[in-house]
């Protein structure tokens, strides 16, 4: 099991990052939909849990060119699907992937506090000290593009040159983190992703867990950089705005899924 926690700052409020997160997520999952591959919406509708209430989704990811190719060779069926399971309990939102074939074998957790701070708080998720001392710590800075692959590249998702016309933020500069900080006028808030990965497979776990923190520093990263400079197109939307938008998402998924080609981020 390895453990790590993600702390990726915005130039956003927590308030309007709700908004912006489920545009965002809506809108990357029709990026990444096509050809019988992508994201299919199986539940997504209120719950209440011991005293915590919430949106709760139930998602597939269908992955087939999404892992390397070997893994395309030698996996059964099923082994390229990964159930999504999140309760959406802002500003705290908790996520879990398994997959069926592998079962207990493997699990991925992330859990997230979005705080209004940058990134400055230690153990926000309140671990026992001596798990906490094993977490390693990473930092994303969503306007530094030097180690983002030619083929993720987008310059128009590229948030040191994008320049918001509703809200006059960014571009995002080399020092925009410090500029942020001391300018008590401009919202800021810190999304704490901690990412627990479990792969129970003996002579490949260190390296499969390793493997799959890359894969989830590269998703964040894209994600974040698209959620900031789609900015001018969720900044004015509402919650039930964003509702409908799902209940149309979902229903252009299923039809992408049987009608466009891959598309996407791969491995290849």
């Amino acid at each position: 099991m390895l453990i790590k926690e993600f702390r990726i700052v915005l130039p956003i409020s927590v308030e309007e990052y709700q908004v912006g997160q489920l545009y965002a997520v809506a809108e990357a999952s029709k990026n990444e939909t096509g050809g019988g591959e992508g994201v299919e919406v199986l539940k997504n509708e209120p719950y209440e849990k011991e005293g915590e209430k919430g949106q709760y989704t139930h998602k597939i990811y269908h992955l087939h060119s999404k892992v390397p190719g070997i893994v395309r060779m030698i996996a059964p069926k099923g082994a390229l699907e990964l159930h999504e399971k999140a309760w959406n309990a802002y500003p705290y939102c908790r996520t879990v992937l398994t997959n069926e074939y592998m079962k207990d074998k493997f699990m991925i957790k992330i859990e997230t506090w979005h705080k209004p701070d940058m990134g400055d708080q230690k153990n926000v998720h309140g671990l026992e000290q001596s798990e906490w001392d094993k977490v390693d710590v990473v930092d994303i800075d969503i306007a530094d593009s030097s180690g983002i692959s030619q083929k993720d590249y987008n310059p128009e998702q590229d948030p040191a040159k994008f320049k918001s016309q509703k809200t006059g933020r960014g571009p995002l500069g080399p020092g925009w983190k410090k500029e942020l900080g001391n300018n008590p006028n401009c919202p800021h808030m810190c999304a704490y992703k901690l990412v627990t990965v479990d792969f129970q497979q003996w002579g490949f776990q260190n390296k499969i867990e390793n493997f799959i923190h890359g894969v989830e520093r590269r998703i964040f990263t894209h994600f974040h950089r698209q959620l900031f400079c789609w900015l001018d197109k969720w900044i004015e939307l509402s919650m039930d705005d964003i509702r409908r938008m799902e209940d149309e998402t979902k229903k252009e998924l299923d039809e992408m899924r049987q009608n466009d080609e891959v598309k996407g981020m791969s491995t290849e």
